[in-house]
């Protein structure tokens, strides 16, 4: 009996994510995709989003330029190169095909942050009602892609987004508060944030998105 493949296209791709999925490519030269839903998840609740004074202090002495969707494609080809203490990465080909499609198609997004210009840092993931599903992030120097973290959650505070999907809890993501809730708890907070109508704000207003970065320092 032949096994039939299945096409996997943005559309299953929102699928997917809706039930709870995500995928993977085993290695970055892997030639298969895998669904996971791992029985604990990552996600790092937006209203105890935690910012050290120290990075406040650098995200509002506007060391890095800070830009959204202005680079998707080099946001994500970044995330996929090797870094240190990480020689291979997930994000293979098709992988990075399929995200540029769901960006083209306003589902997906990155936020970037540069210095003189240039592309040092940034994250990319997936929004669908008020869900929003991190994927990878990158740096090229010191708190690049903690900048873009802190604007990423004040965007999606500002749009009224309720989950921020980490799918799995790192040393990184556990200083900005990053937990890890079991299956059954994440499926009902997902169920919640996709009846959310929120939207992504590529561009808010600058006074708004200021005021809200100092309301997560507690200033």
């Amino acid at each position: 009996m032949s096994r039939r493949t299945i096409e996997i296209t943005p559309d299953l791709m929102l699928r997917a994510y809706r039930h709870g999925l995500f995928p993977m490519a085993e290695t970055r030269r892997g030639q298969r995709l895998y669904w996971l839903d791992p029985e604990r998840r990552g996600v790092l609740p937006l209203e105890r989003f935690h910012l050290s004074r120290r990075l406040t202090r650098t995200v509002l002495s506007e060391a890095f330029s800070v830009t959204v969707d202005r680079d998707f494609p080099g946001t994500i080809a970044a995330c996929a190169e090797p870094a240190p203490g990480r020689d291979d990465t997930w994000i293979n080909p098709q992988i990075e095909q399929l995200f540029g499609e769901l960006h083209r198609l306003g589902h997906a997004h990155s936020v970037e942050t540069r210095q003189q210009g240039s592309l040092v840092g940034g994250l990319y993931g997936v929004a669908i009602g008020g869900a929003f599903f991190g994927e990878s992030m990158f740096s090229l120097v010191r708190d690049a892609s903690k900048v873009a973290l802190v604007h990423l959650v004040a965007r999606l505070r500002l749009g009224g987004f309720r989950l921020l999907d980490t799918q799995f809890v790192t040393a990184h993501l556990s200083q900005f508060g990053a937990v890890e809730v079991v299956r059954d708890d994440y499926k009902a907070r997902l169920s919640h944030a996709l009846a959310t109508d929120a939207t992504f704000p590529i561009e808010p207003d600058s006074t708004a998105l200021l005021g809200e970065i100092r309301r997560m320092a507690g200033r």
